[in-house]
This record gives C-alpha cells, structure tokens and sequence, in this order.
C-alpha cells in the first residue's frame, strides 16, 4: 500500500507566511507592509533621488560535480541601474548569517532610516521579491515598494540594465 503523507505536495509557505517553495509562480497583487509600484513609478521615484533599490535574485549555485579545486565563475548579473544585489534575502527561511547580511547593508544603504524608501524587485513571477519585501516591513522599515516586473519589466519597457557584484558577506 502506498503512503499517503509520500504524496502530498511540499508546503508553499512556512508558518510566518513566507513562500517556501515553487519560487518562479504567479505572484498575488500586493505584499503586506508594502506598497506595490510598476516601472514608471519606479522611474519616478529614482528621478526624485530619495529610492534605494535592492535586487533580490538570488545568487547562482555552483554547478554540481565541481570539486574543491575546480575554478569557477557565476556568470554575470545585471540589474538596474543604481541597485544594491543582495542575492539569496528574499528566500522563506534564511539563516541567521544571511539576516545579518541584509540588516548590515540596510543600515548601509538607509543611514538607520527607517522611513526611508525601498524598492525590492527581483524578476516577473519571482516570490523572491514578495518575500524580501514581507521581511523589510517585519523590520520596521515603512515606505517598502514592491516591483514585481523586476528586470523582466525594466528591460520589457525599454529600460538599461547594468551589471553588478553584490556587497561581500564578510
């Protein structure tokens, strides 16, 4: 007889409502705690100076069958203009190393301004961004905008990318 509990699907989210799982999925209309924008306001808000942008897409993994010694490169990321990459904050459950990650170079990117605006964007259908965004507002942070076109959208408009490195980890 089969086991019943080996069929049911993986949850999508975890108890503090964090997607999981099945990460590129349609995504809802909005996150709580934050505002959701699309490309013009987006462009707006970067003409007025006052955004950060954070991209959220996480970092690619080493292929598998790379020994220790192996050498390799991710290849490159391209983002928009005038971002911040914090590749892997916007996973459901992330550790404490990685929270520390985020909090650090938010206090970086904010001067400690709580206020201050934030735009979180990843890729279309990307539950990355809605994640990352879920988590600046459960930090105090109160204006958080929500791009869930990301570069998918930005380049779709006609839009530059440009590449980038994220902040080291230390």
């Amino acid at each position: 007889m089969a086991n019943p509990r080996a069929e049911e699907p993986a949850p999508l989210f975890n108890p503090e409502g964090y997607r999981i799982d099945a990460f590129v999925a349609p995504l809802p209309q909005g996150v709580p705690g934050a505002a959701t924008v699309g490309t013009a306001e987006v462009q707006a808000m970067i003409a007025a100076g006052d955004a950060v942008l954070i991209d959220v897409l996480p970092a690619p993994p080493m292929p598998v069958g790379l020994g220790d010694n192996d050498r390799w490169l991710p290849p490159p990321h391209r983002n928009i203009p005038g971002s911040t990459w914090l590749p892997n904050v916007g996973y459901g459950s992330i550790s404490d190393d990685l929270t520390e990650y985020l909090q650090r170079n938010l206090q970086r990117l904010t001067g400690g301004d709580h206020t201050r605006r934030l735009i979180v964007y990843c890729r279309a259908d990307c539950w990355m961004s809605w994640n990352a965004a879920k988590r600046l507002a459960a930090l105090g942070y109160t204006a958080v905008y929500w791009y869930p076109q990301g570069t998918t959208g930005w380049e779709e408009a006609g839009l530059p990318l440009e590449t980038r490195k994220p902040p080291r980890r230390q």
